[in-house]
C-alpha cells in the first residue's frame, strides 16, 4: 500500500542581495518527486546541501512549499485542518541528526517520552510509567535512566531516547535525517541494528537521509540521488549499487571509501565517512553507456571542481561542469527524469533524439 506520495515538491527561499543588490531566489529543492510504500525504506543520498533535509521537512510540514504536493495515505497534508494535521502527526515521526540538540536539557527521560503519550492522550496517567519503561525497554534503555537527563548520557543513548520518543505515538511513517552522522562509528552500527530490528518487528516505514553509502546499501529499499535539488536517478538499492547510470550516481558511489583486498579487489571501507567530490579523490568507473561494463577502464578523475552554487545553478544538466562524461546537450537542455530499463535516470547519456 502506497503511504506516501511526493509530487513536483519544490522549496525556493528568498535571499536578499547584499551592497544594493537584487533579491535572488536559493533553489533548495526543485520539483522532487516520489513514492514510499508501507513497510519500506526509501532512502535519499547525495552531497551535503543537495536539499536532502529540506525533503524532510517540507514532507513533515515543519517548513511550507513553493509549490508541490505530499500526499499521506491520499491526503495532502498542506490542506489539513488542526485535527487532522494532530493525527498526521502521531502517523509521521522524525529522528534529528543531533541528539543533544533534539532533546531538551531540563527535561527528564520520563518527561520527553511520555509527552508524546500525554499530547495525544494514549495512556491514563496511572499507566504512563509503565508505557515509557515499556518504551524505553524497546530501545535498549533501562527503567532506571527515567529521571535522568540528557547531558548524562552517551550520544548513542541520547539517540536510543529520540527513537523512544517518536516510537511513543506507534508511528506508521518514520523519516530518519541523518541519525548516524552525529555518532562514533561503534555507536553507529548499534542503532542502524536497532532501526532495522524496529522496522522487522514493527513494521514501519522509513525515509531515510543519509550521505553513508554503506548505511544505505544495508538498510533501505530503494534509493533517490538527489543533486542541486532535483533528483538525477531512482532504482532499488541492488540495482543502483551495482550499476549506476547516471555519472553522479558513479561518482558519489567511487567517492565511498574503499580499501583494497590482496586479491586486488575492493570493498567499502569500515570507516563511516561522508563521501567527498573534492579534487584528487574520486576514482570514477567506465560508465556502460558509454561503451563497456561498469568497473571496466577505471579512469581517475583529478578535478571536478566545486558544486555550484543553488542560488546560480549552471543552465542545462545541474551536474554538466564537473561531469566527466559531458557532450553538446548537456550544457543547454535540461534533461527530464525519464524512465530507463525499469528506473529514472536524468541523463542526456540515457536519453534518446
Amino acid at each position: 500500500m502506497e503511504l506516501l506520495n511526493v509530487r513536483g515538491l519544490t522549496k525556493h527561499f528568498a535571499i536578499s542581495g547584499s551592497f544594493g543588490r537584487a533579491k535572488q531566489v536559493l533553489r533548495a529543492v526543485d520539483g522532487v518527486s516520489f513514492s514510499l510504500n508501507a513497510d519500506s525504506v526509501v532512502a535519499i543520498v547525495g552531497e551535503s546541501g543537495c536539499g536532502k533535509s529540506t525533503v524532510a521537512r517540507l514532507v513533515l510540514r515543519l517548513i511550507a512549499p513553493t509549490s508541490g504536493s505530499v500526499l499521506f495515505k491520499g491526503k495532502d497534508i498542506f490542506s489539513l485542518d488542526k485535527k487532522e494535521l494532530k493525527a498526521f502527526r502521531k502517523s509521521a515521526q522524525i529522528i534529528f541528526q543531533d541528539p543533544f540538540a533534539s532533546l531538551n536539557p531540563r527535561r527528564t527521560v520520563y518527561d520527553t517520552v511520555s509527552e508524546p503519550l500525554v499530547i495525544h492522550k494514549l495512556a491514563p496517567r496511572a499507566e504512563m510509567r509503565g508505557r515509557v519503561a515499556e518504551i524505553l525497554n524497546k530501545v535498549g534503555m533501562g527503567t532506571e535512566t527515567m529521571n535522568r537527563y540528557p547531558h548524562e548520557f552517551s550520544g548513542g543513548q541520547r539517540q536510543r531516547i529520540c527513537i523512544a520518543r517518536a516510537l511513543a505515538v506507534s508511528p506508521e511513517l518514520i523519516i530518519a535525517d541523518e541519525p548516524l552522522s552525529a555518532l562514533d562509528v561503534s555507536i553507529q552500527a548499534q542503532i542502524l541494528n536497532l532501526l532495522h530490528d524496529l522496522k522487522r518487528t514493527s513494521k514501519i516505514a522509513f525515509l531515510f537521509i543519509s550521505h553513508d553509502l554503506r548505511v544505505v546499501r544495508y538498510f533501505s529499499d530503494e534509493v533517490n540521488v538527489m543533486y542541486l535539488g532535483k533528483i538525477v536517478e531512482h532504482a532499488k538499492t541492488e540495482e543502483l549499487f551495482s550499476k549506476p547510470y547516471h555519472p553522479y550516481t558513479e561518482v558519489l558511489l567511487a567517492s565511498a571509501p574503499q580499501i583494497k583486498k590482496r586479491d586486488g579487489s575492493r570493498v567499502m571501507s569500515d570507516e563511516f565517512k561522508e563521501p567527498s567530490l573534492a579534487a584528487g579523490d574520486t576514482q570514477v568507473t567506465h560508465h556502460p553507456a558509454a561503451g563497456g561494463p561498469a568497473g571496466a577502464g577505471a579512469s581517475r578523475i583529478t578535478d571536478l571542481g566545486d558544486v555550484p552554487s543553488p542560488v546560480n545553478i549552471p543552465p542545462g544538466c545541474s551536474f554538466h561542469p564537473r561531469c566527466p562524461k559531458r557532450f553538446a546537450p548537456c550544457d543547454k537542455i535540461i534533461p527530464e527524469l525519464k524512465e530507463r530499463d525499469g528506473r529514472l535516470v536524468s541523463c542526456h547519456l540515457w536519453h534518446s533524439y
